[in-house]
């Protein structure tokens, strides 16, 4: 069975809902979708995702998940990166690199960290469930779609590749100040990894190369005992 919660809302009110399935706390595997307006096919797959886990077997799909599809509903509506107060969500993390840059730039972090109620919203589900990996869902052009590793993941990286057929990848190749990936996986050392679909790829496509690749870490994360460590 799985529940439906609702985290918090967005600056324009629309929920930000989290759904859950088992209860094995220990074994969390939280899954994100939609930091970016701009990129659906983050959303689509974490949808996809939810529906294979009401189908699932306990064997199939192990420990406990957290899926959020959607983190970004404002910026969806609008085809936006940013949300309705013009912020990049990956930008707006409390890490010690948090930098805001410039409001005219389309990755500007805000005026403080966590000072969107989407970012809070996220905090929220980390510190409630306590992951013991997470898999947050982007797309990227030029080539560049990977499974980028942030903390202990790279052996997570390296299983989610052998199903999906995507490089494995310590960097993304610029800087990303305030990113989530750095405040969970490199600060709080919760094995994190950005799964950046091919923008070029259709959508089915994306689905269908990837659901088994997010899967995987429900077996990695029970192997592993799903200990999450340094959590705040």
């Amino acid at each position: 069975m799985i529940r439906t919660l609702v985290l918090g809302r967005s600056v324009e009110e629309r929920p930000i809902c989290a759904y859950v399935r088992g209860d094995s706390a220990r074994k969390t595997v939280l899954v994100l979708g939609g930091f970016h307006g701009d990129e659906p096919k983050s959303v689509r797959l974490s949808l996809r995702f939810v529906e294979l886990l009401r189908g699932a077997s306990q064997a199939a799909a192990p420990g406990r998940w957290v899926v959020i599809p959607l983190v970004n509903p404002d910026g969806l509506v609008r085809r936006k990166r940013r949300n309705a107060r013009g912020v990049d969500l990956n930008r707006n993390f409390p890490t010690k690199d948090f930098a805001p840059g410039s409001p005219r730039s389309r990755m500007f972090g805000g005026s403080v960290p966590a000072s969107e109620p989407e970012t809070r919203a996220v905090l929220t589900a980390v510190r409630r469930f306590r992951p013991g990996a997470i898999v947050t869902i982007h797309s990227i052009g030029a080539g560049r779609f990977c499974n980028n590793f942030d903390g202990p993941a790279r052996a997570l990286a390296q299983a989610m590749a052998r199903r999906n057929g995507y490089p494995v990848r310590g960097s993304i190749g610029y800087p990303t100040p305030g990113s989530f990936g750095t405040w969970a996986g490199r600060e709080h050392l919760i094995p994190t990894v950005t799964l950046e679909l091919p923008s070029h790829h259709s959508t089915s496509r994306c689905v269908r190369d990837n659901l088994d690749a997010v899967l995987c870490a429900g077996q990695w994360v029970t192997r592993r005992h799903g200990d999450a460590a340094g959590l705040p």
